[in-house]
């Protein structure tokens, strides 16, 4: 069939179909394809109900907003003709069209039952102009300090239901207009600070749908969910590296999250959960960030699955639970991921907030007994592998400047539990991962570090070139492989205080200039079987500590090691037991 413009031929010549009929068997792809050839310019079929809009037409069709008096030139401010087709779109159900062309607009409010179709070739253009925008009232800013740094909004939805967000096309936020570090003279004064507009918000909404969008340049998170119920998203694109707190993906207390196929490279954290985030899965998605990837943050996570994903150039750590005393961590795994080229890599810390000492805290209480504490049980790592950086690196395609905080070199996998707090049944199978390397003696030899809830380089330089566990309890790791690009004279791995620990197949490399390989501080209760040295050290395995007891080591290879066992502090040698 040849598509002809409406003033070529009388829609009524159409063969057999009435324009109502042919309109309503067309797949939307196509409709979205001549959209963007403007063949479908004031053409949309809408009902002859609406006078002030030609065409508009009644139940669950195409709303064009061209018909609504968008002009699409990059220039004219187009918010209240959008604004106008999802308002009569939600009156009746079905699609808000942008054709292609460039729609500069303010704040945009959908609304339930309405789906936003953006063709190739279209551009939603947040406009710099800060009238514009507004925050979404709504929601309280109390109870939840996430809910605290600013809720304005390009695209925003409050409890509405049934919204979807799609199209080949492209959400720009002109995030760089909006820098708090820029002295540029048209930049707006009342969209500093917290006063940035998210790409899209939605809050308390059920029925969220997001996919294939192109999302550009936002001034503060890109998506941004609070308190919502059955989200998808899937292939999506995020570049967001333009303003601090680039987030990519950023869930409050949300239930029922699926994200899919997308493709995220953000300033800030590319898939933050704060507050109850509960039942989300993560698969076959690329990530890339200054800050984490993953990151975790007070309330009680449950039920989360991350799968099938790469993670490059992470600097900021790309899996990160920070919790503090109230919160939980529960049921997380991850599995076939990727890490090239990451600082971190892994960190989780449970205990007081940031900068304040365990000493300084009054005793944790039990948790069965329902007072405050902090959770982390039952999260799992499988099949990992990649490359571990020494320190963050600039992001060539960024407009933030890299800044290093102080412990963000040579950092390692690290678990750290304040004492009254719990992490229990942690595990890491066929984890295989190579580290920069560089660490002193003077490093490996750090004890009694900060107790913090806060940043992972809070902690300082890690002791461990591999993992450093402490306060642990049920530590499971299964075929672990930890190597370094250059030397380093700290052990592969620490354990600290942890308790019930089974370990098989470890293999590990050191350095003849350093202590030991392994080094075990008042922990017990702890099976080493088959380890593996591949390279010279003093001792394998160096033990310290009062508290230290029943340490089993069964078979394995370490004969690179000069002597099998050191005990420091004058540990009788029956703490550890050396089974063939």
């Amino acid at each position: 069939m040849t598509l002809t413009r409406k003033s070529d031929r009388p829609t009524d010549t159409l063969p057999s179909l009435s324009r109502r009929k042919w309109l309503e068997r067309m797949p939307l792809s196509v409709m979205a394809g001549i959209g963007a050839l403007d063949v479908f310019h004031g053409a949309s079929a809408f009902a002859n109900t609406m006078p002030q809009h030609q065409g508009a037409r009644e139940a669950a069709e195409l709303y064009n907003v061209r018909d609504f008096g968008a002009t699409g030139d990059g220039k004219a401010t187009d918010t209240g003709a959008v604004q106008a087709a999802i308002d009569l779109c939600a009156a009746r159900g079905g699609t808000v069209f942008l054709p292609a062309g460039t729609f500069r607009v303010g704040a945009i409010e959908l609304k339930s039952n309405v789906t936003l179709h953006l063709s190739a070739g279209a551009t939603l253009l947040g406009t710099e102009q800060a009238d514009q925008y507004h925050a979404i009232e709504q929601i309280p800013l109390k109870g939840d300090t996430t809910l605290k740094d600013g809720n304005w909004a390009l695209l925003y939805a409050v409890r509405a239901k049934n919204i979807v967000i799609e199209g080949n096309g492209t959400i720009n936020g002109q995030g760089a207009l909006f820098r708090v570090d820029t002295n540029v003279s048209s930049q707006p004064a009342q969209l500093t600070g917290t006063k940035r507009p998210h790409h899209f918000l939605a809050y308390q909404c059920e029925g969220i749908t997001i996919r294939d969008v192109r999302l550009e340049d936002s001034a503060y998170h890109s998506i941004r969910v609070i308190a919502c119920k059955r989200v998808q998203i899937n292939g999506v694109y995020i570049h967001s590296r333009v303003n601090v707190n680039n987030d990519g993906f950023h869930f409050v207390s949300s239930k029922f999250v699926t994200i899919s196929s997308c493709t995220v490279f953000s300033q800030d954290d590319a898939c933050a959960l704060f507050g109850s985030c509960q039942f989300i899965t993560v698969t076959n998605c690329i990530f890339s960030s200054r800050w984490s990837v993953f990151r975790f943050g007070g309330g009680s996570v449950k039920n989360v699955a991350v799968s099938n994903c790469i993670l490059f150039q992470v600097y900021g750590c790309p899996i990160k639970f920070q919790g503090t005393p109230g919160s939980a961590f529960e049921n997380v795994s991850f599995t076939n991921l990727i890490l090239d080229e990451v600082t971190g890599p892994i960190y989780v810390s449970i205990g007081p907030p940031a900068n304040q000492s365990a000493a300084d805290d009054p005793p944790l209480e039990d948790p069965t007994k329902g007072r405050l504490t902090a959770v982390a049980r039952n999260i799992s790592f499988e099949n990992i592998s990649g490359t571990v950086v020494s320190a963050p690196e600039p992001l060539s395609d960024s407009l933030i400047p890299t800044h290093a905080y102080p412990g963000e070199s040579l950092s390692c996998i690290a678990l750290s539990c304040a004492p009254g707090a719990v992490m229990e049944g942690i595990s890491m199978s066929n984890v295989h991962l190579v580290f920069a390397g560089g660490g002193t003696r003077e490093d490996g030899e750090r004890h009694n570090l900060p107790f913090s809830g806060g940043e992972y380089f809070t902690l300082g330089t890690m002791p461990a070139y591999g993992l450093y566990a402490r306060g642990v309890r049920g530590l499971t790791l299964q075929n672990v492989r930890f190597e370094v690009r250059t030397a380093d004279l700290r052990p592969a791995v620490i354990l600290d205080r942890v308790r019930d620990a089974a370990i098989n197949g470890l293999t590990v490399q050191s350095n003849s200039m350093a202590d030991s390989a392994l080094r075990f501080v008042s922990s017990e209760d702890v099976l080493l079987a088959q380890p593996r040295l591949l390279t010279q050290t003093e001792s394998f395995l160096q033990v310290e500590g009062e508290a230290t007891n029943a340490i089993v080591v069964d078979g394995g290879d370490f004969s690179k090691a000069t002597v099998p066992v050191r005990f420091l502090g004058g540990l009788p040698k029956d703490v550890v037991a050396m089974r063939a």
